[in-house]
């Protein structure tokens, strides 16, 4: 059996390679121009660069955005910028506007094409129009059922990819075609530029009461109305596995390295299990443990199963569940004294109990015995932002173990 892609999102270069190392067979990213993430750290040139070639040299792929909807304007520069992705041996251009594609077709003919989310793609005559017109890939719109997305499987070459979300945020207009935004904040969604107007707390005020704000009450919890849960799919790897898709789509290109890492890690445990273990394959629940670790909102399985109910939105709070703090990274460790360099990523003290999550494996638990500083001195806390830490390790880690610590 063919095994699926693993695709998770790169904010950033250390993004791209916590992606990498923790388990991803493939990583997209966007440059400073035409993606849909403008308030992402994103990428230089150079970065992108670094990026590439990193991955490449495990054997990973990298898929780059540009799945704006471009005004006159932003056409000016798309040209240049799409032969400088084609320069970079990028794998695949994420796009889904029929002008993007027509400009990568011309100036870059040899890089493979994936059609964005953006483009609502529904239905399997669609697919094969995009197929007809040289597209490799259809990022699934998110609106569909397993049911659906079986059916034009079955209708498709056979050559075809399918990839899909499973993991992350939802929107909550279709796809991604919001207009709240730009309306609200001046920041075009479809530009990147989305503010996030869903998650704003929202009253009635009728016409003729002017100032007089009427709670929007759905229950008795609070107000907002357009605040939808995240996606999670991960109990049920097997049936979108065997619905034939090519590739598992993690969202977050906003998200930390620490959640990258930590959703991809499970993903990837969760993957290799089911490929290991075959028929006998059974969902094991510290996968869905380790992914509560990370920053979300209550879980859904969105329009998978059946269309998405009041149960699915969240009306108490625009907040974060967020139980763990991520507070260091290992970039060197010494095998002979179990001394690991760490760089810190938020306060922790000495005496303190963290856990200790390496890029392959089980997690351990153990207390921070002592900490030195960049000098050599004894330190009870590391309190400055991506100072450098040495600390006993009470087993082997190696560069880009992740220590965190209950909130």
């Amino acid at each position: 059996m063919k095994k699926v892609e693993l695709l998770a999102p790169a904010g950033s270069l250390e993004k791209l390679k916590m992606a990498v190392i923790y388990g991803a067979d493939a990583v997209y990213l966007g440059g400073e121009e035409f993606g849909l993430r403008a308030y992402a750290e994103n990428f230089s040139r150079d970065d992108m660069k670094a990026g590439i070639d990193f991955a490449h040299s495990k054997g990973k792929k990298v898929y780059v955005t540009m799945n704006i909807f471009p005004h006159n304007e932003d056409l000016k520069k798309m040209p240049d910028y799409i032969k400088e992705i084609k320069n970079l041996n990028a794998d695949a251009v994420i796009l889904s506007d029929p002008g993007v594609f027509s400009l990568v077709r011309e100036i870059a003919p040899d890089i493979d094409i994936h059609l964005s989310t953006q483009a609502n793609n529904t239905n399997w005559m669609s697919a094969r129009f995009w197929y007809d017109h040289g597209v490799k890939r259809i990022v699934l719109a998110r609106e569909l059922s397993l049911l659906e997305i079986k059916e034009i499987r079955q209708q498709i070459p056979e050559d075809l990819e399918l990839e899909l979300f499973v993991h992350g945020a939802m929107c909550i207009s279709y796809s991604g075609r919001c207009l709240l935004s730009n309306y609200m904040a001046g920041r075009d969604s479809n530009r990147g530029q989305c503010a996030h107007p869903c998650r704003w707390k929202y009253q009635l005020v009728e016409e003729k009461r002017p100032g007089e704000y009427l709670p929007v009450v759905e229950n008795e919890r609070g107000t907002f109305i357009f605040n939808s849960k995240d996606l999670c799919m991960i109990e049920y790897l097997p049936q979108i596995v065997e619905s034939g898709i090519t590739s598992l789509k993690i969202e977050g290109r906003m998200k930390s390295s620490f959640y990258v890492a930590t959703v991809v890690k499970a993903y990837r445990d969760a993957l290799d299990s089911y490929y290991e273990m075959g028929a006998n394959y059974k969902f094991n629940p510290k996968w869905l443990e380790e992914l509560s670790k990370a920053s979300h909102r209550e879980y859904s399985t969105g329009f998978y199963f059946d269309k998405p109910s009041s149960k699915s939105q969240i009306y108490h709070t625009s907040s974060y569940i967020r139980d763990y703090d991520f507070v260091g990274v290992v970039t060197a460790y010494d095998k002979a004294t179990g001394i690991a360099t760490v760089e810190q990523r938020n306060r922790m003290f000495k005496g303190e109990e963290i856990e200790v999550v390496l890029p392959h494996g089980d997690y351990f638990i153990q207390k921070i015995d002592a900490m030195k500083n960049i000098e050599g001195e004894d330190i009870d806390v590391a309190p400055h932002p991506q100072m450098t830490v040495f600390m006993p390790m009470e087993k082997d880690v190696v560069e880009y173990t992740m220590l965190r610590k209950k909130s």
